[in-house]
């Protein structure tokens, strides 16, 4: 049991518990897999249920003025959510109210270029490969006086996670990670796929060009839209649900790291020197050995690897979850239950 966390609030919740709507799938390190319906220990809740976090706080954190939630009592044990791309830190809205009931300090910021994280420098590069991400949340944890936590994340936010998780051990208890390992190296990313792999990354070759940044700033809420729509075919969010999250995407700074994020990766633009040693680390594919839950939707459009593919890269504690119901790339927001439950057990472990 987490140090911190009210243990007298998890037992009731794990007594009062109702039927979950999503099922789980379990796969353990050996390979084993059961059924788990309804075997979830929170209060039931629907993707939906909340709309906001209330008011935001800010923090000077190296480059960064950073803006995130804050949920939970200020002596729980610290949980760090982190988003993705083409989302914000509304995918945890439900997540959020689950963990701070269960007694966890949940912090939830919006990644560079989003919301109202913005760049304390007008001379700081807007960069967007993956060790700044990574170089931000140890900054915000610092910034905020946190050791350690427990590191929670879906797309970019699984990977900076998994960046957290491999580099700066030390500073994280356990990771739940949606799609699983997803470190990259440009090296590896200069290899072709087939045909029908490349056809799902179409959005980083249209980035690549001019057209395609104009574009996407242009009609970055319609790109967004379409990418939730592809990412997530049976998710059916409600325009209130998008507009919500699109807001973020005002940032003065996101269209420059979201294109630098996706030409970086394909070795078309350059990142910052400072980070080449933590890079280099990363291109070797570390692995992690913090407790770690993995979780896939059973209806992801977004590319995402195999979880057989990645399994071994876990050496730690490691246990895979399939959930089900049509759910698709935005987890945490379409199945928060599942993922709540994900940060509570690999905290156990």
């Amino acid at each position: 049991m987490s140090e911190g966390v009210n243990h007298d609030r998890r037992r009731f919740l794990s007594l009062a518990a109702l039927t979950a709507a999503a099922e789980v799938v379990v796969m353990g390190s050996a390979g084993a897999q059961s059924n788990r319906e309804g075997s979830l220990n929170l209060p039931a809740i629907k993707s939906g249920t909340h709309t906001s976090f209330g008011p935001l706080k800010q923090i000077d954190a190296n480059v960064l003025n950073i803006g995130y939630a804050e949920v939970g009592p200020a002596t729980g044990a610290p949980v760090i959510l982190l988003h993705g791309w083409p989302y914000d830190i509304h995918t945890y809205v439900d997540v959020a109210p689950l963990l701070a009931d269960a007694g966890y300090r949940v912090i939830v910021p919006y990644l560079r270029g989003y919301g109202t994280t913005r760049f304390l420098s007008d001379d700081t590069p807007r960069n967007g490969q993956q060790s700044a991400l990574g170089v931000d949340v140890i900054a915000l944890m610092d910034a905020l006086r946190i050791g350690k936590a427990v590191i929670a994340g879906c797309d970019w936010g699984a990977r900076t996670a998994n960046i957290l998780a491999a580099l700066w051990p030390e500073r994280c208890k356990a990771m739940v990670s949606v799609s699983g390992y997803l470190i990259g190296s440009r090296e590896l990313n200069k290899m072709p796929l087939p045909p029908k792999a490349e056809l799902e990354w179409w959005y980083q070759y249209y980035f690549a060009t001019e057209r395609g940044r104009a574009g996407y700033d242009k009609y970055r809420h319609d790109f967004a839209r379409l990418i939730w729509q592809l990412a997530s075919p049976k998710w059916q969010f409600d325009d209130a649900t998008f507009d919500r999250t699109a807001a973020s995407f005002d940032n003065p700074d996101h269209v420059s790291i979201v294109i630098h994020n996706y030409r970086w990766r394909l070795g078309l633009a350059d990142g910052e020197r400072r980070y080449d040693d933590l890079e280099q680390r990363l291109a070797a594919f570390p692995l992690i050995g913090v407790p770690t839950i993995t979780l896939e939707g059973d209806a992801n459009g977004a590319p995402h690897p195999d979880s057989a593919a990645y399994a071994r890269k876990f050496s730690g504690r490691y246990e895979h979850r399939l959930i089900t119901g049509g759910v698709g790339h935005n987890l945490p927001q379409e199945a928060p239950q599942a993922f709540a439950q994900a940060v509570i057990d690999v905290d156990r472990a």
